[in-house]
């Protein structure tokens, strides 16, 4: 089986605590709000946003799958960082076996930050790696935190 991984940096005006909150530790309520045309509703189904926590995204017809599941493997509030594995739906089962992300929200100088995304994956015998579909995870990605970053430029009073 075939294992590959990819990197990521976005840099962004609003503060790494607001950020962190908003698009890590609260996407799911916050993604139906500013992207709905992708995300139509989340919500966590196990936990309380600590370790072990599950949550479910529901998309669009926008994307090629209708969800995806999963868990909070690590979380340190104060240093705006967290990890979580893709357990069920998106790709898993069809390409992948495994997914994890790591996000990094690291404050920098001006009061924004930059966020760093470490993605790994492992996939399913016989796929190949496909780049194309890294592309497309960058671009949503990258989609995903401009979106809050918006949210939160606009609404200077939320995840403070």
């Amino acid at each position: 089986m075939a294992s590959g991984s990819w990197t990521l940096e976005i840099e962004s005006s609003v503060e790494a605590s607001r950020l962190f909150r908003a698009a890590a530790l609260d996407w799911h309520s916050l993604a139906p709000k500013v992207v709905p045309e992708i995300v139509v509703s989340g919500a966590v189904l196990e936990g309380d946003g600590a370790v072990g926590s599950v949550r479910q995204l529901n998309f669009s017809p926008a994307l090629p799958f209708g969800y995806v599941k999963e868990r909070l493997d690590f979380v340190d509030v104060d240093k705006f960082e967290c990890k979580q594995t893709l357990f069920e739906g998106g790709h898993i089962g069809t390409k992948l076996e495994t997914a994890t992300s790591h996000f990094k929200f690291e404050p920098a100088s001006g009061g924004g930050c930059v966020l760093k995304v470490v993605t790994t994956y492992k996939l399913l015998p016989g796929v190949e790696d496909d780049q194309s579909e890294t592309v497309k995870s960058k671009e949503t990605v990258t989609g995903i935190i401009k979106a809050a970053e918006a949210y939160l430029v606009a609404n200077p009073d939320a995840y403070v």
